[in-house]
């Protein structure tokens, strides 16, 4: 049985020593090591024979992923940089321990080709891909403001957090069967981004559309597509990528980073059966850091513009009411009230205008109720 622990102190709390790495940055010299589950985590088979491919898989959160679904029963095939070999030399020591296949391979995913030729690879060792998890990511700090960015790490962000991520998706449409799931990694930055990480906070927000907009289109073919927004991780990225590192996660409210360890369950369930009515959805992992909801308060039913219908419009019985803008969403779903304008718009009626003349005058120039 595990104890019982405090999760403020489970693991170390900052400061930590004063360390930098070149990027891509490594496990080995990290102080205090990160913990990714090796004397922890314990399977139960929730995974049995599945066949998962994780972006990103050398050290932090993806070697936890990597090492969790093995220990699961999952074959795993991860990606890492020629610079991370070393790294993950390791993961597959980890995943062969647990007794199931590591397939390790170099793979830049901001290159179109390299991202089909790892899913042909995928497609080779196992014969489909049932789990695909986009982990892979490039952040670098930049203090002195949006002046700082370049052209070049711009593009470089965006291609490692969002092309990789759209392309392995739909390379790896046709290799994924009925009950396969996506799970992306977005972050706490796309809600509450950090000026310094400006590049960086934009794809993860993206992410997170992607993610969603994504399931939608894919659970018609019983395809999940989830999403884990974690908070600060103490992962070889920080030191190679950050200025000052011994305050880092010191600002959750938990008071301390997350080990890569903690955040693999979270994996682990989206990929997992018990999961199966769970899709759309982007799991909040901040230590505290409390987040709005990531997804909308109704979902358009496939209705002409105009003719949005919402559970609880005036047009149902119901109190509330809400405009869909051309490209299909809503923009506000709000309380029908007197004398605050059609429903979901902040422009009022004439004032002192009687609501039953209003309604009839709309109704006479034929606009919809919603519209």
């Amino acid at each position: 049985m595990t104890e019982q622990q405090n999760p403020v102190d489970r693991h170390p709390t900052p400061d930590f020593p004063a360390q930098d790495q070149p990027h891509p940055g490594w496990t080995g010299p990290m102080d205090p090591p990160p913990d990714h589950g090796e004397d922890s985590y314990r399977g139960s088979g929730r995974l049995t024979d599945r066949k998962a491919v994780i972006t990103g898989g050398d050290s932090g959160i993806g070697r936890a992923v990597a090492l969790a679904f093995a220990r699961e029963g999952a074959d795993v095939l991860f990606t890492y940089l020629d610079s991370e070999k070393d790294d993950a030399q390791e993961t597959a020591r980890l995943v062969e321990e647990a007794g199931r296949r590591a397939v390790p391979v170099s793979c830049d995913v901001r290159e179109e080709e390299n991202c089909r030729a790892l899913v042909e690879r995928a497609a080779r060792e196992f014969g489909r891909i049932d789990i695909l998890v986009n982990n892979a990511a490039y952040q670098m700090s930049q203090p002195d403001g949006i002046e700082a960015i370049s052209t070049e790490q711009f593009d470089r962000v965006l291609r490692t957090n969002l092309y990789g991520m759209f392309w392995l998706c739909k390379m790896a449409l046709p290799h994924m069967r009925e009950g396969a799931c996506v799970i992306n990694s977005a972050s706490v930055q796309a809600y509450k981004p950090s000026p310094h990480l400006l590049d960086y906070a934009t794809t993860k927000g993206a992410i997170v559309t992607f993610t969603q907009g994504l399931a939608q289109m894919l659970i018609e073919r019983g395809i999940r597509v989830n999403a884990v927004a974690p908070g600060p991780v103490w992962t070889p990225l920080i030191p190679a990528t950050l200025p000052d590192t011994a305050e880092f996660g010191k600002q959750a409210p938990i008071g301390r980073p997350a080990q890569p360890s903690e955040m693999a369950p979270a994996y682990v369930f989206l990929a997992s059966q018990e999961a199966s009515y769970i899709t759309a959805e982007i799991v909040n992992a901040t230590g505290g850091t409390p987040l709005p909801y990531a997804g909308r308060a109704a979902v358009r039913q496939n209705r002409p513009h105009g003719h949005c219908r919402i559970p609880g419009n005036p047009r149902e019985g119901g109190p509330v009411a809400g405009r869909c803008r051309g490209g299909g969403g809503y923009d506000r779903l709000r309380p029908a009230l007197p004398g605050m304008g059609r429903a979901g718009s902040a422009r009022p009626h004439r004032r002192g205008a009687p609501v039953g003349r209003r309604l009839r005058r709309r109704r006479t120039h034929g606009a919809p109720a919603d519209g």
